[in-house]
């Protein structure tokens, strides 16, 4: 029996995320309180000072967070934050924001001038 590489990459994925235990939500929004304080409670900041976290794909927020642990990105508030996050919980984050309703606007309502 043959099968599809994809196939046997999602299988792979599977069987090796079995083992991780999931993050209870109650943690999850423990965790997330932290990046309240820059963020916003719901994820969409009030200023421009700070991204927007809500509505953001999964896997650029846990990449970013990742990076900001490594120092591949170079923030010291952020790395900060990130660097006692273990690979479990930022996965959790980044779905956890991913999830939520955004205010992200990708400006094709608006017109030159505006």
């Amino acid at each position: 029996m043959k099968f599809a590489p994809a196939f046997l990459v999602v299988c792979g994925f599977a069987l090796a995320t079995a083992h991780a235990q999931p993050i209870p939500l109650e943690k999850v929004k423990e965790k997330a309180a932290t990046c309240a304080a820059c963020h916003g409670a719901d994820g969409n900041a009030s200023t421009a000072l700070y991204p927007r976290l809500a509505g953001q794909y999964h896997d650029y927020l846990a990449r970013a967070l990742h990076e900001y642990k490594s120092g591949e990105r170079k923030n010291p508030i952020m790395a900060g934050m990130a660097a006692p996050l273990s690979d479990a919980e930022i996965d959790a984050l980044s779905h956890y924001y991913a999830e939520m309703p955004t205010k992200l606007d990708d400006l094709s309502k608006h017109e030159q001038g505006n």
